[in-house]
């Protein structure tokens, strides 16, 4: 797919890999507009030529907002990456609001944004639709559930459309980091991959037009998943 001159829509495109992938895709001479919740991150992308949309995706009036902004616009790359974590607890009911909050970031929120974008898509002679899931969504680990199970569910969906709209003009492109250094992860040890790296393997993936984008330990995970799912669920329910 050309990125040049393409009009990019990142949510989540503040911080992270969002924003890093926003910066990559403008670096490829795309036009590009980020959503955030943090008024000053999206006026610091704004200074960088960035277009921003303040939105809450895990509200409707959030989502709202976001289609509101860009109805009209050639919107021609999707970039579903926005996510949080969740804090649930298995035996404390008072979690399931963290729990649904989760789902309603994670899952609902893409869901509906490749709905309502989808004729806007539609229009452009090519077009890309990127749902940024995890190396969780193909083995859970324990500690967080719901959050595997919101990115397990989009990987899902991903598939799904992507057979649906096998024969349009839109490409459906499932991005699969693997442990990255963001905020979200901040408190956890071991191997990370730079934001940076991470995004530079997804827009390669839309530039070259792969369907599957496993970023960095997730080729392993893949490898193994393929040879044995159950090996890969073993290891990763630890993890």
């Amino acid at each position: 797919m050309e990125i040049r001159g393409k009009l990019a829509l990142v949510t989540g495109g503040s911080d992270g890999i969002g924003r890093e992938i926003a910066l990559q895709l403008q670096g490829a001479g795309a036009d590009v507009i980020v959503t955030g919740r943090s008024s000053e991150k999206l006026q610091a992308m704004a200074a960088l030529g960035f277009g921003t949309i303040s939105g809450d995706l895990s509200t409707t009036a959030g989502v709202d907002a976001i289609i509101g902004d860009v109805a009209g616009k050639p919107i021609a790359i999707l970039v579903n990456n926005a996510g949080v974590g969740s804090e649930y607890e298995l035996d404390q009911p008072a979690t399931l609001e963290s729990a649904a909050h989760c789902i309603r970031t994670n899952l609902d929120a893409p869901i509906a944004l490749c709905t309502q974008l989808l004729p806007a898509l539609r229009t452009q002679p090519e077009a890309a639709i990127v749902n940024v899931t995890s190396g969780l969504a193909i083995a859970p680990r324990a500690g967080g559930s719901i959050y595997c199970a919101t990115k397990a569910g989009l990987r899902s969906y991903t598939q799904a459309i992507r057979h649906l709209l096998k024969d349009s003009n839109v490409r459906v492109i499932e991005a699969l980091p693997p442990v990255v250094e963001t905020n979200m992860t901040a408190g956890r040890s071991g191997k990370k991959m730079s934001a940076h790296d991470c995004a530079a393997e997804i827009v390669r993936g839309i530039r070259t037009g792969k369907s599957e984008v496993n970023a960095g330990m997730v080729k392993i995970l893949r490898l193994v998943h393929s040879i044995s799912p159950a090996l890969a669920r073993r290891i990763m329910i630890q993890f």
